[in-house]
């Protein structure tokens, strides 16, 4: 078992996220999706560019994230440095609170201003599929998404196998939600009483839903913290309103968009609910 989650955790996560977006991307070609727009070519050029930029400036990060996580560890810094447990629950532990993590640091980026400016680059996609994974500002992602697991190995001592293990199962979860494909509801009253499904996940795309289903894997964390909400697939509506313009859903200009003051609209999308 362990041989196994070694071997795919030796694999590039890049490759595995571009792999199951080109699955992804093909089947909403083929099957009914739950929203229709054109220039999907476009879309989806506009949403990968922020993930070259993202790797590029992730060739330098990733030497400082793992230099933090191995001086950790090497100072037994953290509580499972204290008890001994499993590997296998350690694992396990470590993938739940991981993702509790991300949803603290992801409610907080709606709190505060600043953070928001970057954040919102994601939420303004009013054409979303499986292509907006890609669609985040590279600087939320390495600076501040980046330093939530440092935090939790400071707190609880995870080591890089642990982290890693929690990208993998993150990764699958962050690509399928946001798909562009219909999911049926009896997903969101089954499977989404604990985990996330693709539906749960757009109401959080909704601009009237925004703050709300912050959880990337365990929807739990929402219903525990109170921050869940619930709307029917078809009445979801994507994006941010001051966002709604072509130009406005360039790389270019959403690249540049943390740096430029632009005026959050709510009364127009709240006066069509």
């Amino acid at each position: 078992m362990m041989k196994a989650i070694e071997y795919l955790l030796s694999i590039d996560l890049n490759y595995i996220a571009i792999g199951l977006i080109a699955v992804f991307f093909t089947l909403e070609h083929l099957l009914s999706t739950q929203f229709s727009f054109t220039d999907r070519g476009k879309h989806f050029w506009n949403s990968f560019l922020f993930q070259i930029v993202f790797l590029i400036g992730n060739i330098f990060w990733a030497i400082a994230f793992v230099f933090c996580i191995e001086w950790l560890n090497q100072k037994e810094i953290g509580l499972f440095f204290l008890i001994e447990i499993p590997v296998w629950l350690k694992l396990i532990l470590g993938v739940m609170l991981l993702d509790l993590a991300t949803y603290w640091f992801h409610r907080i980026s709606h709190l505060v201003p600043l953070i928001w400016r970057f954040h919102r680059v994601h939420h303004s996609d009013t054409t979303m599929d499986s292509s907006s994974y890609f669609r985040s500002h590279p600087i939320e992602v390495l600076f501040w998404f980046g330093s939530a697991p440092i935090l939790m190995s400071a707190i609880f001592g995870f080591d890089l196998l642990t982290i890693g293990m929690y990208f993998l199962v993150a990764t699958p979860f962050l690509v399928i939600e946001h798909s562009n494909l219909s999911f049926p509801s009896w997903l969101d009253k089954t499977i989404g009483l604990v985990f996330t499904t693709p539906n749960l996940h757009k109401i959080h795309q909704d601009q009237y839903y925004t703050d709300s289903n912050f959880a990337d894997i365990f929807i739990l964390w929402d219903r525990i913290f109170g921050t869940f909400k619930y709307k029917p697939a078809e009445e979801v509506k994507l994006g941010l309103v001051e966002f709604d313009e072509p130009k406005k859903q360039t790389f270019w200009y959403l690249i540049r968009s943390p740096f430029i003051n632009i005026e959050k609209i709510e009364k127009e999308r709240k006066e069509n609910y």
